[in-house]
């Protein structure tokens, strides 16, 4: 087996797997509806300090770029026939002024695996042809009950699709909102970056529905409980903590 396989499915997959069912064996009528929404929030509990360090380092580096934006204007001006002239004294700009644009993204890369591993757990499901997956130590549940509010996680479910879109909807909204385009090239840019942001409000909620009604809707309750945590998370940012991200987390 390929050694980046091997250290994926034994520090990240295994775990959540038998996470997921462990809670599931413990749960009054092992409902797997609620086990889902319980390891989703624990997950993004655990990725939260991650997700702040994001925001706030974001922040910091649109407030700097905000303040250099008289310099970029003479730096575009100045080399608008030379991309590479003005790509370099953009660099150097930002390096002088301790901006990283790269910083924000570890944090990101580090989550996404964890996530990745969280949604194939959830895409797996439960059964026999999984338990090969188990610990020692963590027995098979005897009873999983597949329905959650009358809907069964088995199967593909219009009304978890639509929610998880919905709540996708308005993440990207809060995301957005009140986050100024960068200061980048010019005014064009500016707009396209504006019109961009736009249409992936409404482009991922779409792709959120269409992918919801094409799998379990195990996956869908997966997305609709890390959605609307995202919700919550984004607000408390705001509100709270004074830090604004426009990068849905």
């Amino acid at each position: 087996m390929n050694p980046i396989i091997l250290v994926y499915n034994e520090a990240l997959f295994r775990p959540l797997f038998n996470l997921l069912v462990g809670i599931t064996n413990i749960l009054p009528g092992h409902g797997v509806g609620l086990s889902i929404i319980i390891v989703t929030i624990l997950v993004r509990l655990i990725l939260f300090p991650l997700a702040l360090h994001q925001a706030r380092q974001m922040q910091s580096n649109q407030s700097k770029m905000g303040e250099l934006k008289k310099e970029l204007a003479k730096i575009n001006h100045q080399h608008k026939d030379d991309k590479a002239k003005k790509a370099e004294a953009t660099m150097k700009l930002y390096k002088e002024a301790g901006v990283n644009p790269a910083s924000g993204c570890l944090p990101l890369i580090i989550q996404l695996p964890i996530l990745i591993a969280l949604y194939r757990v959830f895409l797996i499901g439960l059964g026999s042809d999984t338990w090969q997956y188990l610990y020692s130590f963590v027995g098979r549940p005897e009873v999983q009950q597949m329905a959650f509010l009358g809907i069964d996680l088995s199967r593909t479910s219009l009304l978890l699709a639509v929610i998880a879109g919905a709540g996708q909807f308005v993440l990207m909204k809060m995301s957005t909102l009140g986050t100024p385009a960068q200061p980048s090239a010019n005014d064009d840019t500016a707009q396209m970056m504006s019109s961009m942001q736009k249409n992936m409000a409404y482009i991922f909620p779409a792709m959120t529905i269409f992918i919801s009604l094409q799998l379990p809707a195990a996956l869908a309750l997966y997305w609709v409980a890390s959605t609307f945590f995202g919700i919550v998370q984004q607000y408390s940012f705001k509100k709270y903590l004074n830090v604004s991200s426009s990068t849905p987390i």
